[in-house]
């Protein structure tokens, strides 16, 4: 079966911030699964209804556009529903997007849903890419000229809610030469090395020395 499932990004609430990536991923579609908030199923208050159909006028497609029912009640049976009409979409279409705002990596629906459809159908799972975007934060950093982080510094990412929270670790800028022995696994380690370029090479677990500067070690958290 020749299918593909776009997770796809849209940055921080201007479409003009959606990353070509992410309009190739809408071109290649047949149809587009979109959240909604509303029971019956409308798109009056939905951002991202917007934002896809600014694209889609601005690039003269015509898409088949799929909601989906989302309470944001956070319970593994609405994420269960979800996964069933993506997975249905897919069937039926081939080729499905399904958008979320921000970055599907920062507390999104995203891996959800994937975890889901990994356990019940592999081959689709195995067939989707996650397609990264501008997140709110760095998009607030670059509004007033004020870096998240410069030099040595670094920067971590907090709840309003919620005090002593879990976190992903990240270790980036390093030295050529350097070894990783202070860095400390704590939950699930992967090392990437020269990302998007030919020489690309991502490793589960701790590279033992920094051998190229574009390296970038992060300790996610276990789902």
């Amino acid at each position: 079966m020749d299918v593909r499932l776009y997770m796809v990004s849209l940055g921080p609430g201007d479409w003009e911030l959606i990353t070509i990536k992410a309009i190739n991923a809408i071109k290649d579609s047949n149809a587009i699964c979109i959240q909604t908030k509303s029971s019956d199923l409308s798109f009056n208050k939905s951002l991202t209804f917007q934002i896809v159909q600014k694209i889609l006028e601005q690039f003269n497609l015509q898409k088949k556009i799929i909601p989906i029912y989302t309470p944001m009640r956070f319970k593994q049976s609405d994420w269960e529903k979800e996964a069933a009409i993506l997975i249905d979409a897919i069937k039926q279409y081939k080729k499905v997007s399904f958008t979320t705002l921000g970055d599907a990596s920062i507390y999104s629906t995203v891996y959800y849903l994937l975890d889901i459809i990994k356990k019940r159908e592999n081959n689709i799972y195995q067939n989707s890419i996650v397609i990264p975007g501008i997140t709110s934060f760095s998009d607030a950093s670059a509004k007033i000229k004020k870096p998240i982080c410069i030099g040595d510094s670094g920067f971590e990412v907090n709840l309003f809610t919620k005090q002593n929270i879990q976190k992903t670790k990240i270790y980036m800028r390093p030295k050529i030469g350097m070894d990783t022995d202070n860095i400390k696994q704590t939950n699930e380690i992967y090392s990437f090395e020269n990302l998007n370029f030919k020489d690309e090479k991502i490793t589960k677990g701790k590279i033992k020395t920094i051998k190229n500067y574009m390296s970038l070690i992060i300790d996610f958290l276990r789902n």
